[in-house]
């Protein structure tokens, strides 16, 4: 089942992108605006699938924000395709981040359109304001990375079991495997951790560099095993992922589709090793979208939101002693949601969210911050969000709702 591949030069179709101000600076060949993640401090960093690059934007002398305000924009799809001078179905949003010091909104986007993917990223600001990004304005720096996909390897076509693929399946058979060369990245302790697919027979892959960049990475594979699939495997990536001090040591959680729960201790992430992750978790079938770490009532939690499932609030110290899980403790064959085994492992609990986040971020203390797509309208909103009820009720009519209802009723 193992495959090998050849490296590839990039295909002639992509080229830089000159919807923003940036594209005129040659030395910035960035070609892609993907996953975002900020250091500590500021630095932006934005995975390029298209270079097989992750560039390092200094932003590092944004001003404080002490009072963070809620931040809302209806449509926002449409005002970025408009500030870009495209219609909406042109454009993809391919991820979100806060900045941690001024608290402005970055999103990652893509103008689609005569076979030509160009990037751009745009920010709110803390005024409702809405900014294409100059990034020839700051100072940068470009790590390539190693074992690269090779370029034109895309996936294969299948329908559901037995079934004939149908268009939209066919249509996945045109998606390259470098869409997940870059999937994740968190910055930890002066080291930038990535999550995606790599060039070589295990594919899916972890990498650790230093930052600030000197051209040194370590490349880990690895395999763990997925209950809902009852095999080891070694190809689909992390989706999304945290480092928290689990077990007195700090590890690696993340999280993979159909949706396994694993840790990685981050002293096995060591270039060449061959890492089997330890399955704790699994909740069935669904894609995991963000993972963000915030404390409520002083307990630190784990906020990990799915495209087909309610997000899950996870406790992060109830991950610690977690059984490990293998092909032992069930019986053999795939398992579909309504198997009795789900959901197993410290999961947390599965809270309310009224529509579907596509991408969600901590703006504060107090709000997370979700690019929203509303349940009645299909409007793509920007909407600021309670931590300790991240929902907005619009669309729900309680009994809470109606005028003869009073809050001092007595009983």
């Amino acid at each position: 089942m193992r495959t090998f591949f050849k490296r590839a030069t990039m295909a002639a179709m992509l080229v830089t992108a000159s919807i923003s101000a940036y594209a005129e600076d040659k030395s910035l060949d960035l070609k892609f605006a993907g996953a975002l993640e900020f250091s500590d401090k500021g630095t932006l960093f934005v995975g390029d699938n298209y270079n097989g690059a992750i560039y390092a934007f200094d932003m590092t002398a944004a001003e404080l924000v002490k009072d963070v305000k809620p931040v809302f924009m209806m449509n926002i799809d449409a005002r970025i395709a408009e500030l870009l001078g495209v219609g909406p179905s042109a454009l993809e949003l391919n991820d979100m981040a806060v900045h941690p010091v001024s608290h402005e909104i970055f999103i990652s986007v893509s103008r689609i359109g005569n076979h030509v993917s160009q990037p751009a990223i745009v920010k709110v600001t803390q005024k409702d304001e809405l900014e294409l990004l100059n990034l020839g304005d700051y100072a940068s720096t470009k790590q390539s990375l190693d074992h690269y996909p090779q370029q034109d390897t895309t996936f294969k076509a299948r329908g559901i079991m037995k079934q004939e693929p149908l268009i939209r399946d066919v249509a996945k058979s045109a998606v390259k495997l470098t869409s997940l060369a870059i999937m994740d990245m968190e910055f930890h302790n002066g080291e930038l951790f990535v999550a995606g697919v790599a060039y070589d027979n295990f594919l899916s892959t972890l990498r650790r560099m230093p930052y600030p960049f000197n051209g040194e990475q370590s490349i880990a594979d690895v395999e763990m095993y997925h209950i809902a699939h009852d095999q080891y495997e070694t190809r689909a990536p992390i989706r999304a992922m945290s480092i928290q001090n689990i077990d007195g040591k700090d590890q690696l959680i993340a999280a993979y589709t159909c949706s396994p729960l694993v840790l990685v201790p981050l002293d096995e992430l060591k270039d060449g090793a061959k890492i089997s992750a330890k399955t704790i978790a699994d909740v069935g079938n669904g894609q995991p979208v963000d993972m963000i770490p915030y404390n409520i009532k002083g307990q630190d939690m784990l906020f990990l939101t799915n495209n087909s499932r309610s997000p899950q609030v996870i406790p992060i110290a109830g991950l610690n002693d977690a059984k490990g899980f293998t092909e032992k403790d069930f019986e053999r064959g795939g398992k579909t949601d309504l198997s009795p085994n789900f959901p197993i492992g410290p999961i947390g609990d599965l809270v309310m969210f009224e529509s579907a986040s596509l991408h969600m971020a901590l703006l504060s203390d107090k709000n997370f911050v979700s690019l929203t797509r509303d349940t009645k309208t299909g409007s793509l909103n920007l909407d600021s969000n309670s931590t300790f009820f991240p929902n907005r009720v619009h669309n729900l009519v309680a009994e809470y709702d109606f005028p003869q209802y009073y809050e001092k009723s007595s009983y």
